[in-house]
């Protein structure tokens, strides 16, 4: 038997079963053998009425933007398979991202507090062999899933919201005037709305129709656990690695406090190779390296719970729908970057635009696919993510220096300190500005020019030059955002609602796709 069997067999729950489950869907993907979902038809029939204006799939994330929507007077109704309870590991973001929870009516102030389970000082980066620093303030807040959920189903409910519990998404069928949700209760009859919006995640069927089984272009692989019996420790970290790259992969862990104990990952980014490992694979190399990471003895820990996934990511994202009158949000939309676990982060930092757009798009009845596209818009901020997500990983067969990520890594964190916590923090939060990697970039081909040419035969030239039409359209983003804040949003007041949709849009796009929606 494994380490991996023998620690994770003895825990509540089985997470073993689960573990495996998960290899099993990680190892049709890497054999594209994954059938692609039908599950989305469309009709030429009209419906006689559509019962909610949004119908959201998805509950565990998909209640915040529910529950927003509901406070604005629209008809919404949740649908979860299961019930929706949040998970007792807490969600890791900081303290100026949650104010967006207040800022939308969504938590009061002591709500906020109550949902707030840790909170800690200061966070690491480190790379074997290269800097070490530390940062304060950023991802150091653990929110406690379960009050946050509970507290927002609250919200929706007394704001008439419709909570279906048990309740699995089956197919959807678009009409002209809305979309139908047959369910498999023969009693009941199909749920009608004149919006879906899909928060299935990663997973989604929905989503996975739309990409039409493409495989994903970049995997993040994460294992890790929450246990007491740690050597006292109130730090973090965020960015962290003691290790050289080994069988074409680099291994990076994260680490902090939680409620009941000490939480550890070790995540690598790689591509969907056949020959890439298993989780429970990387599981053992995460027992076996964890005793020197944590300066403890794997025989003194208590192990709380077991943590595991991967995280497909694909070039083409956000993800826009293929159909008229569904709208894919947070992870099922691909919305967060190559760098990040997506997730509750992801959503946060678009959830007051995604509920003023999709408020606006009801009201002006602009669901049709072109107009729901621009609720999901290119993203320069995002897409230049790519070319460091690729400086990070190894494809099978290629040869790349057992040093070569973790120094340039640590050049580049280096340089991004030195230039001071306007560069360096909104990077570590999943926000690239152009000023900040404009400055970076300088500063490194000035004090480290051999630097970034070791990188080019790793990430090879075509993705460079890919690269660097998405750097420039980012410097172009960045400028064109003053300008529309002050120049079109003003004049922008004076016209008709359905142009104000389109021309706000943009006006956010913009604003996001340059990062300069980032609050410190």
């Amino acid at each position: 038997m494994s380490q991996t069997e023998s620690l994770l067999s003895a825990l509540p729950g089985n997470p073993l079963e689960g573990l495996r489950r998960a290899d099993a869907l990680w190892r049709a993907y890497r054999e594209q053998s994954l059938s692609v979902p039908d599950v989305v038809q469309t009709c030429s029939d009209p419906l006689e009425q559509a019962d909610w204006d949004v119908i959201i799939c998805g509950g565990t994330l998909g209640i915040m933007l529910g529950a927003a929507l509901a406070q604005q007077g629209w008809r919404v109704a949740v649908i979860e398979r299961g019930t929706l309870r949040g998970r007792d590991q807490e969600w890791n973001i900081s303290r100026h991202e949650l104010q967006t929870l207040v800022e939308l009516d969504l938590l009061t102030p002591s709500e906020l507090e109550q949902a707030i389970a840790t909170e800690y000082n200061p966070a690491r980066i480190g790379f074997h062999k290269g800097v070490e620093l530390w940062v304060e303030d950023v991802l150091n807040i653990g929110v406690d899933p379960v009050f946050l959920l509970d507290t927002l189903k609250a919200k929706f409910l007394s704001a008439d919201g419709t909570l279906l519990e048990q309740t699995a998404f089956e197919r959807a069928i678009v009409h002209s005037n809305g979309i139908s949700l047959p369910t498999s209760t023969p009693s009941h009859s199909p749920l009608t709305t004149r919006l879906l919006l899909d928060a299935m995640g990663h997973f989604s069927p929905i989503s996975r129709q739309a990409r039409q089984g493409k495989p994903p272009d970049a995997v993040c692989m994460v294992v890790g656990t929450c246990a007491t019996g740690f050597p006292a420790n109130d730090t973090g970290d965020l960015f962290y690695s003691f290790t050289p790259t080994q069988e074409y992969r680099q291994s990076f862990w994260e680490a902090f406090p939680a409620r009941d104990g000490r939480t550890t990952y070790l995540f690598t980014y790689v591509d969907a190779h056949p020959d890439r490992p298993s989780l429970e694979n990387l599981f053992d190399d995460y027992w076996r390296l964890l005793p020197e990471y944590q300066q403890v003895e794997l025989a003194d820990l208590d192990i709380k719970r077991a943590l595991f996934g991967f995280f497909p990511c694909y070039r083409q994202s956000p993800l826009r729908s293929r159909w008229n009158r569904i709208l894919p949000i947070g992870d099922s939309s691909g919305s967060q970057s190559p760098l990040s676990f997506g997730g509750f982060g992801a959503m946060i930092r678009h959830l007051k635009r995604l509920t003023t757009g999709i408020h606006a798009a009801l009201e002006t009845d602009r669901l049709d696919r072109q107009a729901l596209s621009l609720l999901q818009p290119y993203q320069p901020s995002l897409t230049v993510t790519w070319l460091f997500q690729q400086a990070m990983s190894v494809r099978v067969g290629q040869s790349v220096p057992p040093e070569q990520i973790n120094t340039l890594l640590s050049g580049v964190f280096q340089e991004m300190n030195q230039l001071g916590d306007p560069v360096l923090k909104p990077f570590l939060q999943d926000v690239v500005q152009f000023p900040a990697l404009l400055q970076t970039l300088a500063q490194v081909a000035i004090s480290q020019p051999l630097l970034g040419l070791q990188v080019i035969p790793q990430v090879g030239l075509p993705a460079l030059l890919e690269w660097m039409l998405h750097f420039g359209n980012l410097g172009l983003y960045a400028g064109l955002h003053p300008i529309g804040q002050t120049v079109i949003k003003p004049l922008s007041q004076s016209l008709s609602p359905v142009q104000r949709y389109y021309i706000d849009r943009w006006l956010e796009a913009w604003q996001y796709g340059s990062g300069n929606d980032y609050r410190d």
